[in-house]
């Protein structure tokens, strides 16, 4: 094969981004996905900080991440990524299935969802699914993503849709917490907390929290 040949044939390989804080796991999955014809891994990250400047730099088509991770959450991390208006398709590889993490991640931008636990075929198959354009879901994590958005649409009305978080986010909000304390009171990451008050702004059209706490309490979403 010439090498002109040689470089073509790369370039139309499905570049990916591993992002994960385990060692031992980013090398299972390049293994794994170097053994593909048509994969290339070109690039691996321990967090979220290193995702987005990664991003930047190598421009893969599609990124695996990870969820908890230090530094920088991945749900942070696929908001800046997709906020800089990138073309990379985001697919979640993570321990946590509950509904919080699947309905704030898929809001994010993410394009598939997968278990840790799942098949190496699978994984390969959601990268191929994802880069065609479709999503792709694990069947137990898009039934329960489903009937959560059936009870936020009937809990909620259509123009807020707020998730759980975020209206335990605005609920502490509205007691005059900073960013740290609510972070503090849910166990999750001050970057995390900014992104759902971005989210909470964005779904209550308003420009601050005052304006948001007020909103919440005219539309009952929550209490003082």
């Amino acid at each position: 094969m010439s090498e002109y040949t040689r470089d073509a044939y790369k370039s139309m390989r499905i570049r990916v981004l591993i992002v994960d804080d385990h060692p031992i796991v980013r090398q299972g999955l390049a293994t794994v996905l170097d053994q593909q014809e048509d994969l290339s891994v070109v690039g691996q990250a321990a967090d979220g900080v290193e995702a987005v400047v990664k991003a930047r730099g190598l421009l893969p088509d599609i990124i695996l991440m990870d969820l908890q991770m230090p530094e920088m959450d991945g749900v942070e991390a696929i908001t800046q990524i997709l906020g800089e208006g990138s073309d990379t398709k985001i697919i979640i590889l993570t321990t946590y299935a509950t509904d919080e993490y699947i309905f704030t991640d898929i809001e994010a931008g993410a394009r598939g969802y997968l278990l840790k636990d799942s098949p190496p075929d699978d994984v390969v198959k959601a990268i191929r699914t994802v880069h065609q354009g479709e999503s792709m879901i694990q069947p137990k994590i898009a039934s329960r993503l489903l009937d959560r958005l059936g009870q936020l649409s009937h809990a909620h009305p259509p123009e807020t849709l707020l998730s759980d978080r975020e209206i335990e986010v605005l609920q502490i909000m509205s007691t005059g917490a900073a960013n740290k304390e609510i972070a503090s009171q849910l166990l999750i990451g001050q970057s995390t907390v900014k992104t759902h008050i971005v989210r909470i702004f964005s779904k209550l059209g308003v420009n601050g929290r005052t304006e948001a706490v007020s909103e919440g309490l005219k539309k009952g979403i929550i209490e003082l």
